[in-house]
């Protein structure tokens, strides 16, 4: 897989933190790992809402299959990435969330808690979530006696995620022109997808921005 790291301006000093460790576990596993910062150097303000539309972005477009984000409380990141097109986010904090949302829910994001609680040995639980997260495959159910029935119910949860959504390009024009183009500024995004993108209709949408 190729997994994306970024999170919003207010917690830009764990970026370091977040991408080192996603690398220990995710590499180990053949899978590549892209950063987007938000970096601890940059001045420039970014949202969490103006994150999650980078990471709708990124997903919808196939430039990369999974994401792992967060906010101060973790909470934000998730509701609004779940608010767009092609994201199912779960919001993990523990080595044990993570482990059920990867077997039984089978999404392609997380937001973790970079502000809450993230105090003295924080790296530590960062580094087990992670490594929980991707042990094993996603989607093949927990417990074990239960699998097919959560694989059918994961299924059935994406459907209804996919369908309950509006389109990227239908809801770009009802955003606040502002917004937009402050996403949009986030010129290491969408050079990425521009070059790297699988979904030509995204790629033509960012193309007109």
């Amino acid at each position: 897989m190729k997994i994306a790291v970024l999170q919003a301006s207010s917690q830009k000093d764990k970026n370091p933190i977040l991408e080192k460790y996603v690398r220990s576990v995710a590499e180990q596993q053949g899978h590549s790992v892209i950063n987007f910062g938000v970096f601890p150097g940059e001045t420039c303000n970014v949202s969490y809402v103006e994150t999650a539309l980078c990471i709708s972005f990124l997903l919808e477009s196939g430039a990369v299959d999974f994401v792992v984000t967060g906010c101060s409380s973790g909470q934000g990141m998730m509701l609004a990435c779940n608010s767009l097109p092609g994201v199912l986010c779960g919001y993990v904090q523990n080595p044990s969330d993570a482990y059920l949302f990867g077997r039984i829910n089978a999404g392609n994001a997380i937001s973790y808690p970079l502000g809450l609680q993230f105090g003295w040995a924080a790296e530590i639980n960062l580094q087990s979530t992670l490594a929980a997260l991707f042990d094993g495959p996603f989607g093949a159910g927990y417990p074990k006696g239960e699998a097919d029935r959560k694989k059918a119910d994961t299924i059935l949860l994406k459907q209804i995620n996919a369908g309950a959504k509006r389109s990227l390009a239908e809801i770009l024009p009802k955003l606040p022109p502002e917004f937009v183009k402050s996403v949009f500024g986030r010129e290491c995004v969408f050079d990425y997808i521009k070059k790297n993108g699988m979904n030509k209709a995204i790629i033509e949408l960012i193309e007109t921005k």
